[in-house]
């Protein structure tokens, strides 16, 4: 498989996973196959101390980058960084993390460009995203592959309608936090019942990791993973029903819905739309 040729407009946290990714997973030849551009020379020189290529200008990272260029700016720069980038003839596609900056936006300020907007999250920065792509109309099946192949090398990725991206925006954009919560509940649990808060907070998130490894590995339901640690009247079974007492499932099936509802007005999409179309 070709080694791609990256650039990455902004180098911050998420940029900095994915450059590491892409080296670990070899993606790209060497790190110098990766030019990034950013306005805080720290981050620049944390992307220099791995051999990645700097630049001085968004307009050098167009000019060097022969096969994708990641936007990877908060939304309120995406304009200017856009108009960087179209001064600079070139046939790389263009791929956004900004969050909430429409295909129909970026196609406004880079015209005739082929261009994508992925919704990745924060576990990205231990190679273990979770996240979504909407590909432009000007896109093609090469194109696909190499947001896969990025993504992939960070985490897994799917590729959804646009508009779908608020539900995912909800499920593994805002997921992390629902997590985080879950597992500091978990160890508060351990603690109450008598462990050290050390242990309790270790065996809380190795538990969380575990249970979503069985989950992915083995591909069964997870409905029936529980089924199978519920021994009859034994000990999870009456931890469950606690659960269920509790709504458990319901308070999380609503964080999700309330989460994508959030991402859709922030998107300027009307309540009217929102609650009739979406039913949210």
């Amino acid at each position: 498989v070709e080694k791609l040729s990256a650039g990455f407009v902004g180098c911050g946290m998420m940029a900095s996973a994915m450059m590491d990714g892409l080296i670990a997973k070899h993606v790209v030849e060497n790190p110098a196959s990766i030019i990034c551009s950013d306005i805080w020379q720290p981050s620049l020189d944390q992307a220099a101390s791995k051999g990645i290529t700097t630049a001085k200008s968004n307009e050098e990272v167009c000019t060097q980058a022969k096969d994708v260029i990641i936007l990877a700016v908060k939304p309120n720069v995406v304009e200017d960084c856009c108009k960087d980038i179209v001064k600079v003839p070139s046939t790389a596609l263009i791929v956004s993390i900004a969050a909430g900056v429409t295909l129909e936006t970026l196609q406004k300020q880079l015209p005739g460009r082929r261009v994508v907007r992925v919704m990745p999250n924060t576990p990205c920065v231990v190679g273990e995203a979770a996240s979504g792509f909407a590909m432009g109309v000007l896109c093609n099946d090469q194109d696909r592959e190499i947001v896969k192949r990025i993504f992939g090398s960070v985490g897994l990725a799917h590729e959804i309608k646009e508009v779908l991206l608020n539900a995912v925006t909800g499920l593994s954009g805002s997921g992390p936090a629902y997590v985080y919560e879950f597992i500091e509940a978990l160890a508060d649990g351990g603690v109450r019942s008598g462990l050290p808060r050390e242990v309790a907070m270790q065996l809380a998130a190795q538990t969380v990791k575990g249970a979503a490894e069985m989950v992915l590995q083995t591909g069964t339901h997870p409905g029936q993973l529980k089924d199978n640690v519920c021994s009859p009247g034994g000990t999870t079974i009456a931890g469950v029903e606690a659960l269920e007492r509790g709504g458990f499932r319901s308070a999380a099936i609503q964080a999700v819905m309330a989460a994508t509802k959030r991402s859709m007005q922030l998107g300027n999409i009307s309540e009217d739309e929102i609650r009739h179309v979406h039913n949210l």
